[in-house]
């Protein structure tokens, strides 16, 4: 019979389940989408190869525009000077250390075809594919010589390859980068997206050749250390810390005036700012819901005004209170219920083609789905039981003259 009167009321129905429907996809959308990064994150999705750490002028997760941006504007750059010294007094202590200057928004030509001008150029030397999980496919690296001598030349990505050269070797080609001529020397194997953004689209050139080329001028060098093997790693970080102190010139009392982060912190500050976004998903979606459940309070209400006959008669023929009471409850259920369930698939659908988009592994939030369901029971009790108990309590005699 609930379900009886709830199809003879569609659209009532319909538009009382849309509230439900509202708050549970805002929520669930947005946990399958953090879920399914912070799992591809989990299995291995980082910047950087094992047993790194690096040292920067800025932390991963400053806000541009904000005041902790400005506080870390003020530092002093890291420069290639002190990225030499460092360099030298981690011999012996580091597998890898690999000195680097991103400058992004280039664009490359070769015979009259271009590529996007969105391409990242790095300065650097030989261990950058090793400290950034890149390997090469063919060709050659760059080499110790070639940052001595700044020589011209660079490793390009596989987009690059794939734009510029379809139908040839790029080995030995000459191309234009950003306004100056560069000789190709290698190319780096397929790395693929992370986040909608292609890890391909990159040139490395000997970081004194893009000193040379564009400048020095407000440009900080990023070092990554890479130890000889994790049980070797605290002793490479410990002396690490100590030489990057040196390198700056900084005195025993004073503090460290670079940052230093790993795989894992950038794992945490990905969680920091997942919790963030969850909490305002939470917070949003239990605002739609409370709305959703006085919704279905109030047309639950105009259901037993509308209804009293009927209440009247089926009471007068045997009904008892707790079985008015129990449709009633039902109807009110069933619509959260109903409303929840199609929350929950649209919100798996949406946050999944996120998650397709930043080319992220696919997954299914079975602990929200459960949570939202049990949410939806609770609403369609709580704010159906008043409904049901004034139902429930009506006077057959009164009920039937209520007409």
């Amino acid at each position: 019979m609930a379900l009886a009167s709830v199809g003879a009321n569609k659209l009532r129905s319909a538009l009382t389940m849309l509230g439900i429907t509202i708050g549970v996809f805002s929520v669930i959308s947005v946990m399958t989408a953090i879920g399914a990064m912070q799992g591809s994150i989990e299995t291995g999705l980082t910047i950087f190869g094992s047993n790194i750490f690096q040292f920067a002028k800025y932390p991963i997760n400053v806000r541009a525009g904000g005041r902790s941006q400005k506080k870390y504007e003020n530092r002093r750059d890291i420069t290639y000077r002190e990225a030499q010294r460092y360099a030298e007094l981690m011999d012996g202590y580091a597998q890898e250390v690999s000195m680097k200057i991103f400058d992004d928004g280039k664009q490359a030509v070769y015979n009259g075809v271009k590529t996007t001008p969105s391409l990242t150029i790095v300065g650097t030397n030989k261990s950058f594919l090793a400290t950034n999980a890149y390997t090469l496919a063919y060709g050659r690296n760059l080499n110790d010589e070639d940052v001595a001598i700044s020589r011209p030349v660079v490793v390009i990505g596989r987009a690059i390859e794939q734009r510029l050269f379809p139908h040839e070797s790029p080995i030995g080609r000459i191309f234009k980068l950003a306004g100056h001529t560069f000789t190709i020397v290698g190319v780096m194997a397929e790395r693929g997206s992370a986040f909608g953004q292609s890890q391909d689209d990159i040139c490395i050139m000997p970081i004194t050749r893009l000193i040379e080329n564009y400048g020095s001028a407000n440009r900080t060098v990023n070092i990554a250390t890479q130890s000889f093997s994790q049980l070797d790693y605290n002793r490479a970080f410990d002396r690490g810390v100590g030489a990057m102190r040196i390198a700056r010139g900084l005195r025993a009392e004073q503090p460290n005036d670079f940052e230093i982060y790993t795989n894992d912190s950038l794992k945490s500050a990905f969680q920091s700012v997942a919790g963030v976004i969850r909490i305002g998903a939470f917070v949003i979606s239990t605002i739609a819901l409370l709305a959703a459940g006085i919704g279905i309070m109030n047309i639950m209400l105009v259901s037993v005004t509308e209804r009293t006959k009927e209440i009247g008669v089926r009471k007068s023929i045997g009904a008892r209170n707790r079985d008015i009471l129990r449709q009633f409850l039902t109807e009110a259920v069933f619509i959260s219920e109903a409303g929840g369930i199609l929350g929950i698939v649209l919100g798996v659908i949406g946050g999944d083609l996120l998650a397709l988009w930043l080319k992220v592994d696919l997954i299914f939030p079975f602990g929200w789905a459960i949570a939202g369901l049990v949410v939806c029971s609770a609403i369609g009790i709580g704010f159906g039981l008043y409904p049901a108990y004034r139902a429930a309590s009506l006077d057959p005699i009164e009920a039937l003259r209520y007409e």
